[in-house]
């Protein structure tokens, strides 16, 4: 999910350089909420592995 965070984010950039403000802005907003989904599914994966008492794999 990070990588398609990143992807949009790339097209963002992309677009806003090249002048497509309406696709650059949709790209960046999508790209923003990926982001903050796997920062709560890294947060709930997280407690989850606390509360079971195992470690992360090294």
């Amino acid at each position: 999910m990070l990588y398609w965070a990143i992807v949009c984010l790339i097209i963002a950039v992309i677009a806003g350089v090249l002048g497509f403000g309406g696709i650059a802005g949709a790209a960046a907003g999508f790209a923003k909420i990926l982001f903050f989904i796997f920062l709560a599914l890294l947060v709930i994966s997280l407690v989850a592995n606390a509360l079971r008492g195992k470690g992360p794999k090294v």
